[in-house]
């Protein structure tokens, strides 16, 4: 829908430095335009496209019935793509047209094609990159195991996996993300003097670090406990068994650890994306770190029997 936003309000947003019709097309060989539309319909065109390829995909995906709810590294990859590339060549064709009175007078876009080209591509590979990365880390459903502490045959290999998003922060970075791209397209087409960096930084930079916060995904294996951010699974923390002198679950809210996220205090340190039970270690120097997942009692269950066993 944002991207829709965009395509759709772009030309309009400068109607009042842009001729009557916008030049749309170039000639490949002497780089001048050789055709035109009327300025609402360089708006529609565009957000038409980009509807049907949003909802070719959604029926695809549909088709495939994606059980896991994860998204497959081709959709994102063709959405990433496509959405970049009609971005880059909206904002090229309105830079292009302002300020001129005729379309016929409308400036270059070779080098602004060719850029708008490696940007789809880096977004597209990204997006592929990052759906295969969080598929192959999505966790197998595995029956739940009772008790507060677990008896682990010798050399059986074990692993506790979680995963807790908040909606809230997901939609917060959703539109500081939509922000930071308005901000960027508006300064590439030339509508504010501002340099784009300067301009987008801020909205880009709250994008990130709210998304970075948004969900976390805990494993518990022989090595120890891992905490990793993000739908990139990237940064995270890692805890050896020797580093974890106990663990155990608490009932924590946001009031009592100071507020959503990642939360430092003198205590320790929580990542709090709901209200509820949270797996908390204690670490060989005394300071807590817990962290809002679900089943967190057989994850604590399990990392005391293996520092049991480790110890041993």
């Amino acid at each position: 829908m944002g991207v829709l936003v965009l395509l759709a309000a772009l030309p309009p947003a400068a109607s009042s430095r842009l001729p009557e019709r916008l030049a749309t097309h170039w000639n490949a060989g002497s780089g001048r335009p050789d055709g035109s539309m009327p300025l609402w319909a360089a708006a529609l065109f565009p957000a038409l496209v980009w509807a049907v390829l949003t909802a070719v995909v959604a029926l695809a995906l549909r088709r495939a019935g994606t059980g896991s709810g994860a998204i497959p590294g081709w959709a994102l990859a063709g959405l990433g793509f496509g959405g970049v590339m009609l971005l880059g060549g909206q904002t090229s064709i309105v830079r292009a047209n302002l300020d001129h009175a005729d379309w016929h007078d409308a400036g270059p876009v070779t080098s602004w094609v060719v850029g708008t080209l490696v940007v789809a591509a880096t977004v597209g590979a990204l997006g592929f990159l990052a759906a295969q990365r969080a598929l192959a880390q999505t966790p197998a459903q595995a029956p739940p195991q009772d008790g507060p502490a677990l008896d682990l045959p010798a050399g059986q290999r074990v692993v506790w996996l979680a995963h807790t998003s908040n909606p809230w922060l997901q939609a917060i970075s959703a539109v500081t993300g939509l922000l930071a791209i308005a901000v960027a397209v508006g300064a590439l087409a030339g509508l504010t003097d501002s340099p784009v960096a300067l301009a987008a930084t801020p909205f880009a930079l709250a994008c990130v670090l709210v998304l970075g916060c948004s969900s976390v995904q805990a494993r518990v294996t022989e090595r120890g406990l891992d905490v990793t951010f993000g739908p990139l699974r990237w940064p995270g923390r890692h805890w050896a068994l020797e580093d974890i002198e106990s663990a155990r679950t608490e009932n924590l809210t946001p009031a009592q650890v100071g507020g959503w996220g990642y939360r430092l205090s003198g205590l320790g340190t929580t990542v709090m994306l709901r209200g509820g039970e949270c797996l908390v270690i204690r670490t060989a120097r005394g300071k807590d770190f817990g962290v809002s997942v679900d089943d967190a009692e057989h994850a604590a269950a399990l990392l005391n029997s293996l520092s049991a066993q480790h110890t041993r």
